[in-house]
């Protein structure tokens, strides 16, 4: 069965977010005076803070919390404009929008967040639906998408592919049955999809699209 319905996560897939994620994690951490190596700061892209404080930094709840906070403070000011889109990512979104594909953002990140980024960039206009977490980060990827999935009216999962350069997203993806492929563009290294069961790999967003214009 041919996909109609495309999933993408945000930081990593759409945008890469490397240094305003990296400024600010380095900013929050700086208060317990931790550094991090780069291939540590480049895991908070795309999984959620809640998640990557503790297993980045050995953070307890409560300093995961107060790092979250020293983390916003630059990240919604600053931070989170200090980005841009992967080149061909509009191309892409306008040429699939335009085949009839329904297309929605799952991203990790707070949801508030992620409408800003997505207005901010002029990409709200290509999405039925954007999903995010809450303010807290709890919850996981699979949670995301699954309420993505209800607000689109449920459809088929045959019909529904995630789009994302992390684990965490063909991990969310397969937790509520509905397949995954991995953008190689992104943070995520090849060996990293394949383990977690990507069903098809893209190297860029043309690939990525013309793959999907074929198979509908």
């Amino acid at each position: 069965m041919a996909y109609s319905v495309l999933l993408f996560d945000m930081d990593g897939t759409l945008n890469d977010s490397r240094p305003g994620i990296v400024a600010c994690v380095r900013s929050a951490i700086s208060h317990w005076n931790l550094t991090l190596p780069e291939e540590s700061l480049l895991g908070f892209i795309g999984p959620s803070l809640a998640w990557s404080f503790p297993h980045y930094c050995g953070f307890d709840r409560k300093q995961t919390e107060e790092a979250m906070a020293y983390f916003r403070q630059r990240y919604e000011s600053v931070g989170m404009f200090e980005n841009s889109l992967y080149p061909g990512i509009r191309e892409s979104l306008g040429a699939l929008g335009a085949a009839g594909f329904t297309l929605a953002i799952a991203t990790s990140k707070p949801l508030p967040q992620a409408r800003t980024i997505a207005d901010h960039f002029d990409l709200t206009r290509y999405f039925s639906v954007i999903g995010g977490a809450p303010m807290d980060e709890s919850g996981c990827k699979a949670d995301v998408i699954r309420g993505i999935l209800t607000d689109l009216g449920n459809p088929d999962p045959a019909t529904v592919l995630m789009i994302g350069d992390r684990e965490h997203d063909m991990d969310g993806a397969h937790t509520v049955g509905i397949d995954a492929a991995g953008a190689l563009w992104g943070y995520g290294s090849r060996e990293e999809l394949v383990a977690h069961g990507a069903e098809h790999l893209f190297r860029s967003p043309a690939e990525m699209t013309d793959f999907l214009l074929r198979r509908n």
